[in-house]
């Protein structure tokens, strides 16, 4: 569905947010994309979606280069490509009503006449399981729940086949959460969406994702399927991430990073994560680690991988 590779975007201040991302998300995938604040999970999410223009790198929608299209054609591109933000307050205008904005997206695509649209947005509430008569709301009149799920209509308007989830339940209180995950995974079946679903989340994405790629100062670390990641990290930063989530049952040791984060417009030589890393040797300090294929499906950037 989509593939991109060396996506690159670099920040007032000399930050590297993104820095030689490959990644790619085949036809009803899911590939969750964890890491820290401010490890650049938001800023790939956004240059794959061209709502920030990558410095470097390819981008393919279909088999298609989505990055030499301007204008019109990349408008029409555009209609097969969504995003769910993850503040829904911040994210609908507060001066459209629900019927305004779910029928925005439809009119900006030229979709439907008036009438049209107006039965598509009352299916569109109904999918995501609100009422026909609150299309005459505003959006302070609805809970974060009611709101990201109108948030979730409003992306699937105009038939998206990739859609992209940023965060889209860390605003949402716990019980609230749940719902919202739920309504995502049967929507996704029901129209085969493919999706990159970012969040801190490790339940969130466990649930969510059958793959998950693991992101550190702007690089993918380790990418894996979703069951043979969570069973057995073989980079120390993803075991050190998933020792921080409590399973009932089980007993773990946590593993406990020394040191901050450090600063994005200077980062480490070699890898990056050396600095906090409970293996690192002389290697670490004076070669990058090159992203991997470790067996089947697997990557991993480390120059002595393995389980902790």
């Amino acid at each position: 569905m989509i593939d991109a590779a060396g996506l690159a975007k670099t920040f007032a201040g000399g930050v590297r947010a993104v820095d030689g991302v490959s990644l790619g998300i085949g036809e009803g995938e899911t590939l969750g994309l964890v890491g820290e604040s401010g490890c650049g999970k938001s800023t790939l999410a956004r240059l794959l979606l061209r709502l920030i223009e990558p410095d470097e790198g390819t981008i393919q929608v279909r088999g298609q280069d989505f990055m030499a299209r301007s204008g019109r054609a990349l408008r029409a591109a555009r209609r097969d490509l969504a995003i769910v933000f993850q503040d829904p307050f911040g994210s609908l205008n507060p001066r459209m009503s629900v019927a305004r904005l779910l029928a925005e997206p439809l009119v900006v695509h030229g979709i439907g006449t008036a009438g049209e649209r107006a039965a598509r947005v009352r299916e569109l509430l109904g999918l995501v399981g609100l009422a026909p008569e609150h299309e005459n709301r505003y959006p302070h009149e609805f809970s974060g729940g009611q709101r990201q799920r109108i948030a979730i209509a409003r992306a699937l308007a105009p038939g998206p086949k990739f859609l992209v989830c940023d965060e889209p339940t860390s605003a949402l209180d716990v019980s609230i959460q749940a719902q919202v995950l739920n309504l995502l995974s049967d929507l996704q079946a029901r129209f085969g969406l493919s999706m990159l679903f970012v969040s801190h989340n490790l339940g969130a994405v466990r649930q969510m994702a059958g793959r998950v790629a693991v992101m550190y100062l702007g690089r993918i670390v380790e990418e894996a399927g979703r069951d043979e990641l969570f069973a057995e990290p073989l980079h120390p930063y993803t075991g050190a991430l998933l020792s921080a989530v409590p399973e009932p049952g089980v007993s773990t040791t946590r593993v406990v990073l020394k040191g901050d984060v450090p600063n994005p417009a200077d980062p480490p030589s070699g890898c990056r994560f050396r600095t906090r890393c409970p293996r690192a040797q002389a290697r670490c300090a004076a070669e990058a680690p090159v992203l991997t294929g470790i067996g089947t499906g697997r990557r991993v950037a480390c120059h002595f991988p393995g389980p902790l």
